[in-house]
């Protein structure tokens, strides 16, 4: 199950894929969490929304978490495209069940850590790699088997 936490302080949002789910099972859309069983010691977070694993969001005003079709003209699961349009969708009722496959939650007590901390990426902040064509890329693989290192340095020039 992924869990996006969002925080509204900094705008930022963070993602994490959890394995145990029994922390959340059952609980409503509107309900607060403690997330001390998540990794994020003194946070709470207010449960915002979700999807399933086929991909229908989760309504507040659909009781049980069955998935059913309502007939609605706007709001969550339907973008109306014209005035006035309506149509009849598929969404999944406001409770958290195992078919649940993302829950959005939403800071509302912020514990020790900062979530930038808790969350570092691994992102580091490398230089790309410079861009080569496929025909570069060959002719130094090439040289490099042949055994002219000093030529497979400079495959530009080796090309030509």
């Amino acid at each position: 199950m992924n869990i996006v936490i969002s925080n509204p302080k900094t705008g930022k949002a963070y993602g994490k894929k959890v394995e145990t789910t029994a922390l959340l099972l059952n609980k409503k859309i509107g309900e607060e969490v403690k997330l001390d069983s998540l990794g994020l010691e003194g946070y709470e977070a207010k449960i915002t929304g979700g999807s399933d694993k086929q991909g229908f969001p989760m309504r507040k005003d659909i009781p049980g978490a069955n998935k059913k079709k309502i007939f609605i003209r706007e709001g969550i699961g339907f973008k109306a495209k014209r005035k006035g349009e309506r149509s009849r969708v598929g969404v999944r009722g406001n409770t958290i069940s195992e078919e649940t496959e993302q829950i959005n939650l939403i800071i509302t007590k912020q514990g020790t850590k900062k979530l930038e901390e808790i969350f570092a990426t691994e992102k580091t902040e490398e230089k790309p790699a410079e861009k080569i064509s496929a025909k570069e890329k060959l002719v130094k693989e090439s040289l490099e088997n042949v055994g002219n290192v000093e030529k497979a340095g400079d495959s530009k020039t080796a090309k030509k």
